[in-house]
């Protein structure tokens, strides 16, 4: 299976499931159900999101993500631990 993984299309559907996250409707509920709906999917967004963002790369059946969390105005410049 190692060999037919594209990491490039699971970050696309990460990044298609966020998308569909932020159009997704509120269902008609008030009060604190609603509250914890609404943190829910602030978190289902971020987390697709970041994993959509990510760099991967599959090497001998290791699956490795690099995920930039610097704001995006610093991430011009190098990682510390990169060249």
């Amino acid at each position: 299976m190692a060999e037919e993984f594209d990491v490039e299309a699971m970050t696309a559907r990460f990044r298609s499931r966020a998308a569909a996250v932020r159009r997704r409707g509120v269902p008609p509920v008030e009060g604190d159900e609603r509250r914890r709906i609404m943190e829910q999917m602030q978190l289902d967004y971020m987390d697709f999101a970041i994993l959509g963002d990510a760099e991967g790369s599959l090497d001998d059946g290791v699956l490795s993500l690099r995920i930039d969390l610097r704001p995006p105005e610093d991430r011009k410049q190098p990682a510390p631990d990169q060249p």
